[in-house]
């Protein structure tokens, strides 16, 4: 029993007679004939001119260049020339400050009478752009500028100074970039009142020109899962002038959304986590299949196979599964009201089910810890179950994790360490309560479980795809696995680590995931690039963020500055004399600096975090600016 789609109407195909947009619903037809799942398609349509400035306020046009020798590329040079002050009543220019304001390798937020601009000042040369990172809204100046880009000070995404692009995330959108003039030693921005307002930019992207021709079981690019890295890599891919068949597909219901923030912020609708609307993919012609699963690939002849059994070729593939929570494996683990959180659903429901009531969760990792803040205002009581003596040890060390554990602990939040759950026992098929291996019996109105997860990668055990031990998809520093043409990333994948002497790792972090998405579709456009981000995270809770920078396993000491009672501080992870990580609370914006120097491949010795420990602000800083040895 194989899946089938219905043909779309030829009169409803794209032509170059066709100045306008037109659109096809097709339908699916998997084994069950009381269900439906329908796609729709959107023929390509003209072109869009996007606004683009100019650096240092020279007047140059964009220059649109795509190259390549596969069929998918257009194989010569698109020159399109954009005015960006098109529309004049969109235009502001302004006076921002004197030319000796500002040294080299300053920032400055600046005024414009209708919204701000970041001014940055490097090698003699006067730079502006948005002032906000598109990711949260952090302000740029408080970030770190190092060679020609701007870190973001929260969560480490970083952008040029000359484009505005963004290079390293989080984050999906770039940053408008604005015009500078020097007149009678006064720096002058000029800038689209737009473009102040939103303070992001989405790049150009191609448009696909083969929908006409295609057959609707096979497609160029597949890419499997849709969170940030196959997001990524379908942006990437438009955005490097790709402009054949992008499909992606994807288990979950919903177009691609901030999964992270589930935990973070379990109230939220679907609408404020979304990473992109509807209207982004039909413009882009990125096609979605939601509810979709692939239950097999056949790399000899370039076939995904789907649950229901419907096939599809493709050319390339990218596997971007992420993974699957673990599950308890206690008694009475079917009653209703335990959850993972893997969906807005199923964080919505929590919140519900916890009002005023008892809640438990099961495991201090990052996702329990941050459900168990959430809930602190919502439910009567929060407990958390662990099976190590302190939360986050094995990441943060011994003395982060209590100082962590503390804050909790003054938040209401009870701890149980060093036991598991024996029994789950249920009253009319619903929670009731949580007993545990010590013999404590908890009140239990609902339970949520982050004991871990596993890869995602079951349906390749027999493809011919390396897997580890673990199950991870084992690829190189382009993302390629063993077999040309298949491409991985995400939490699913082990990569060299560059920072680590490209030691084999797996580091499920959403920042790491987008860089991964976007160095697979560069190699799948054949640019050799090879990845080299430094890792970066964060949490959030009871309205702190903790920060953390680079890949500290294995670390054998911890240097500190600062005061861990009272939650501002900064820790240096070393291995060997060598700073491997960084975190920090209340400490910004070190851990972007420390990632900033990690990332010029410069090492950092342990003897110079310790000096500037003793010292305090006075101690060399070195390390940070790049002045020492």
């Amino acid at each position: 029993m194989g899946g089938c789609f219905s043909k779309p109407k030829p009169e409803l195909h794209c032509s170059q007679a066709q100045p306008r947009r037109h659109r096809c619903t097709l339908s699916i037809c998997p084994p069950d004939p009381h269900v439906e799942v329908k796609i729709e398609v959107v023929l390509p349509e003209k072109e869009r001119a996007k606004e683009e400035m100019s650096p240092n306020g020279k007047a140059s046009p964009l220059v649109y260049k795509v190259n390549g020798t596969a069929r998918h590329y257009h194989l010569e040079e698109h020159p399109i020339t954009i005015n960006p002050y098109q529309n004049v009543k969109d235009v502001v220019e302004a006076s921002v400050c004197h030319v000796k304001d500002l040294e080299n390798g300053q920032m400055r937020e600046v005024d414009l009478g209708c919204g701000k601009a970041l001014l940055i000042k490097e090698n003699g040369d006067y730079y502006a752009m948005g002032h906000k990172c598109p990711h949260y809204g952090a302000p740029l100046v408080k970030g770190v500028l190092s060679k020609g880009r701007v870190r973001c000070p929260w969560h480490g995404a970083c952008f040029s100074i000359g484009t505005g692009d963004i290079e390293d995330f989080p984050g999906l959108d770039s940053l408008p970039k604005f015009q500078v003039k020097i007149e009678k030693e006064k720096v002058y921005i000029r800038a689209s009142k737009q473009a102040l307002l939103t303070q992001r930019r989405t790049k150009v992207m191609a448009k696909c020109i083969s929908l006409s021709n295609y057959n609707i079981s096979s497609t160029n690019v597949l890419i499997i899962g849709a969170g940030a890295a196959g997001l990524v890599c379908a942006e990437t891919l438009r955005q490097e002038g790709f402009s054949d068949r992008i499909v992606m597909c994807t288990m979950d219901r919903h177009l691609p959304y901030d999964r992270p923030k589930l935990s973070k912020s379990m109230d939220s609708h679907l609408d404020q986590i979304t990473l992109r609307p509807k209207e982004f993919f039909r413009t882009n012609d990125i096609e979605v299949l939601t509810e979709t699963q692939v239950a097999a690939v056949d790399i000899k002849n370039k076939i995904a196979v789907f649950k229901d059994g419907f096939k599809m070729d493709y050319n390339k593939l990218l596997i971007a599964t992420g993974n699957t929570p673990k599950a308890l494996s206690c008694k009475g683990k079917e009653v209703e009201n335990v959850f993972n959180i893997r969906t807005p659903e199923d964080a919505n429901r929590v919140v519900k089910l916890a009002s005023s009531k008892n809640a438990v969760i099961v495991g201090a990792s990052f996702l329990g810890m941050e459900v168990a803040a959430y809930l602190t205002e919502k439910a009567h009581s929060v407990s958390v179950v662990e099976l190590e003596e302190v939360p986050f040890k094995k990441f943060f060390g011994e003395k982060v994790g209590q100082a962590l554990m503390k804050m909790f602990e003054n938040n209401r939040v009870k701890f149980y360490m060093q036991t598991e759950v024996s029994e789950l026992r249920e009253q009319e098929g619903k929670l009731k309560e949580v007993v545990l291996k010590s013999g404590k019996v908890l009140r239990a109105d609902v339970c949520v479980i982050g004991i871990g997860a596993s890869p995602a990668t079951g349906f390749l055990k027999q493809s011919g795809i390396n897997i580890d031990s673990k199950g991870f998809i084992v690829v190189n520093k382009m993302m390629q696995t063993n077999i040309p043409g298949v491409f991985a990333a995400g939490d699913a994948v082990t990569f060299p680590l560059a920072l680590r002497n490209n030691k084999k790792v797996n580091i499920p972090h959403w920042q790491m995931a987008h860089m991964h998405g976007r160095i697979a579709a560069l190699n799948m456009l054949a640019h050799g690039t090879e990845i080299s981000t430094v890792p970066y995270l964060w949490t959030a809770v009871f309205g702190k963020s903790l920060r953390y920078a680079g890949h500290g396993e294995g670390f054998d000491d911890v240097v500190f500055q600062g005061d861990l009672d009272e939650l501002k501080f900064v820790a240096f992870y070393t291995k060997n004399e060598e700073v491997i990580a960084v975190a920090s609370m209340n400490y910004d914006p070190i851990v972007s600096k420390v990632a900033e120097v990690m990332a010029s491949g410069r090492a950092i010795r342990k003897r110079d975090v310790e000096l500037f420990v003793r010292h305090g602000k006075t101690g060399d800083m070195s390390w940070l600016t790049g002045k020492g040895s």
